[in-house]
């Protein structure tokens, strides 16, 4: 390897460890101290961990064990060393949070839901980003998600109302009021994860289509391509106002491509109309592979 593969690796790995601390601190600084249960492995670790007393982390590095060969046979070799790496230090963090935070950090329980419900997608996504997993449900929808396009965020929302709602039978300290309020909260969590993850995943993904009327269409087109590296498409229009001939420009970009478009066109002619629309999914070299 170069050091620039070196380099990249250490910084992905590093990135995984940070959305790591993440997941591990929703659970053990807000969730598990009200007993709120979430989904995943995590979920059921936390289940055993009401019923029982053992700590959430050692549950969740045995269960995860039978599911890396999953991910190695599913996803190939590469995903299964991050999925190893992912699961260990998942564990450890779980176990040393878990020891270490013995009272919740925020007193009120449906903040504490929502706080660790946004912390937990957060770092989900910040892992799934680098092609790693916490293991549990996330190898179910990682695996789906290569072949579907179907967000992993639902793929997790639907395998996770099981868990969170057997909670109901583990949480006998609590009346059954109580525990169906504990189940609610689960599920305000599980979508605020999942709505949180799919926010991260898709955040650098969105797209958006760019069209731009201006005369001087062909310097606009051409620093389109060669500084933001997208194609542009020239189609002929007639402006019914003027009744004039008109060029139009139609480019699609990432939504984060967009400021650099608007300089260009400034620069260029600050008086070219400009329209922009967001797109539900763009297919194609550059962007997005249908999956069949």
């Amino acid at each position: 390897m170069t050091s620039t593969q070196i380099l990249k690796t250490v910084r992905s790995y590093s990135i995984i460890v940070f959305g790591l601390l993440l997941y591990a601190l929703s659970w053990t600084a807000f969730l598990i101290p009200h007993k709120i249960t979430g989904g995943g492995v995590s979920g059921i670790g936390a289940l055993i961990y009401y019923a029982s007393g053992i700590p959430m982390g050692y549950t969740y590095f045995l269960i995860n064990i039978a599911l890396i060969l999953i991910a190695i046979k599913m996803l190939g070799a590469n995903f299964g060393v991050k999925t190893i790496f992912g699961v260990a230090v998942g564990s450890i963090l779980l176990s040393a949070l878990q020891m270490l935070i013995k009272a919740p950090v925020v007193d009120d329980k449906f903040m504490s839901t929502i706080i660790g419900g946004a912390l937990s997608g957060v770092g989900l996504g910040i892992v799934f980003s680098q092609g790693g997993s916490t293991g549990g449900t996330d190898i179910i929808a990682m695996i789906i998600n290569k072949y579907r396009n179907i967000s992993p965020g639902r793929i997790i929302m639907l395998c996770d109302v099981f868990i969170i709602g057997s909670s109901f039978l583990v949480l006998l300290d609590l009346d059954p009021a109580k525990r169906i309020e504990t189940i609610v909260y689960g599920y305000v969590a599980m979508a605020i994860t999942a709505y949180s993850l799919d926010a991260v995943l898709s955040g650098t993904k969105q797209s958006v289509q760019v069209f731009v009327f201006s005369k001087h269409y062909q310097a606009i087109a051409d620093r389109i391509t060669t500084e933001v590296n997208r194609g542009v498409t020239v189609v002929d229009g007639m402006g019914w106002y003027s009744k004039e001939p008109q060029k139009v420009l139609i480019s699609l970009v990432r939504k984060h491509e967009v400021s650099e478009v608007y300089k260009i066109i400034k620069e260029i002619d600050p008086e070219a109309f400009i329209s922009v629309a967001t797109v539900t999914g763009v297919y194609g070299r550059g962007f997005e592979r249908i999956r069949h």
